[in-house]
């Protein structure tokens, strides 16, 4: 084993997670930077119309978003309690289960979602002006699920968080590089986004590939064996990874939901006000994920040495670090939502709704950080029932009724909405944690 992947069983936990955390939220900070120039150059490029209509497609790329990380999640906590006990061989067959499963998943996402795009943007809201845009776009990222991630959970369970973070790093810098030359260059408008977003996750796919199964220095090896679907390893890697994929199931309801019913109280208007408060929201909330993503090793590995009270002590910490940042986000936008939104749009009606939107939006996001840590934790620690709940039970006990409550007092309404939801959500994710203790949950579900 590396001293990498001992070093989280004995470094001090706040040094340990500083390190984790700064490197996690580094890789995500890098895609929300990407999140936002892709906005801008689409809005800039194409215009408001076909912002809308990328966001329309977002509930399915959220939904293969998910798959990619329930199987990341569910493979990266087998192999950090496998390390954690010294079982290498244990540790490279859930990985090697992990990219399996994946990749049969994505190309079953790739030919239900092309056969079936039209229909589904029927769903998702799609108007006679975005239903273009959204096809084209949606066309091309669905036949490009395949390379959807790069498996950086299952790089960070063994203790490289710099290549973790150049999986997201990398990519990032060629989506940045591809967008104007597609969009602006050979002028392919959304077709041209799309394939910058396909190209560049096909460069993090490609550096996966090289580092599981081309690179020696590493604590386990992947062979053609550990590549077999193994039964025990895919319930496991499942059971620990499905509140990830039911969470994502349903945030893609509950935003084909809030599409519908924005088009309904709205218009096209306030779908683009949404569509660009969701991409700032996605930028300031990435290290509030980051944060969730650094504890994990750290909580797999400990649990798997039957260390709780390093457990403990990283959740506290963290918890204690989503909610600060929050707090501080929710003050910047509350300040700066005017410049901010300004910058994506010369429309004054949809400037005008997504600043009032933004700054309501914002009363969320010091809460909005706590369930996901929380789901994480868990997971991390091979206890998915609890998670269940907060991923999956809050959308249709908390986030859809709220919507629809809330409805009634139209746009603004929907605004306010958000914000209560995290709160709700935040509280039932505290209660959680107070009730769950830090069990020893090794990976012997999987064993032979």
């Amino acid at each position: 084993m590396t001293p990498r992947t001992r070093s989280f069983g004995t470094e001090p936990v706040a040094r340990l997670l500083w390190h984790a955390c700064t490197q996690t939220t580094m890789s995500v900070g890098v895609y929300g930077i990407y999140a936002l120039t892709n906005a801008w150059f689409i809005a800039r490029g194409v215009g408001a119309v076909a912002f809308a209509a990328v966001n329309l497609v977002a509930p399915l790329l959220l939904l293969l978003g998910a798959v990619a990380t329930t199987v990341g999640v569910g493979g990266a906590s087998l192999v950090s309690r496998s390390l954690g006990l010294g079982d290498l061989d244990q540790a490279a067959r859930a990985a090697g289960n992990a990219f399996i499963a994946f990749w049969a998943t994505a190309i079953g996402v790739a030919v239900v979602g092309v056969v079936l795009l039209d229909p589904l943007l029927a769903l998702l809201g799609a108007t006679p002006q975005t239903r273009g845009y959204a096809h084209d776009y949606g066309l091309i990222v669905l036949a490009g699920s395949v390379t959807a991630t790069g498996f950086s959970s299952l790089v960070r369970a063994e203790g490289r968080l710099r290549f973790s973070t150049l999986l997201w790093v990398v990519p990032v810098l060629v989506h940045i590089a591809l967008d104007p030359l597609l969009i602006f260059g050979l002028h392919l408008g959304v077709r041209g986004a799309a394939l910058g977003t396909v190209g560049g996750q096909a460069v993090s796919m490609a550096m996966s590939v090289w580092y599981f199964f081309v690179q020696r220095h590493r604590p386990y090896r992947i062979t053609l064996a550990h590549l077999r679907p193994h039964g025990p390893t895919l319930r496991a890697l499942v059971s620990v990874g499905a509140p990830t994929i039911l969470g994502g199931i349903g945030l893609t309801m509950v935003t084909a939901l809030a599409n519908n019913l924005l088009v309904t109280v709205g218009g096209t208007l306030a779908l683009s006000a949404f569509a660009l408060c969701a991409r700032i929201g996605t930028f300031v909330t990435m290290p509030q994920i980051g944060i969730a993503q650094g504890l994990q090793p750290i909580v797999g590995y400990n649990t798997g040495r039957g260390l709780t009270d390093r457990v403990e002590r990283a959740a506290t910490l963290t918890l204690r670090a989503t909610v600060i940042y929050g707090a501080g986000v929710c003050v910047a936008l509350l300040a700066l939502a005017d410049p901010l939104t300004g910058l994506f749009t010369d429309d004054p009606a949809v400037h005008a709704q997504a600043t009032d939107a933004l700054r309501v939006l914002a009363i969320g996001y010091p809460f909005a950080g706590i369930a996901p840590l929380v789901s994480a934790r868990l997971q991390a620690a091979g206890q998915p029932r609890y998670s269940y709940w907060l991923s999956a039970g809050t959308i249709p006990a908390v986030r859809a009724p709220l919507l629809l409550a809330f409805s009634r007092l139209g746009t603004t309404g929907l605004w306010i909405s958000f914000p209560t939801a995290e709160f709700a959500t935040a509280l039932l994710a505290i209660i959680v944690l107070r009730r769950t203790a830090a069990t020893p949950a090794g990976p012997s579900s999987h064993r032979s």
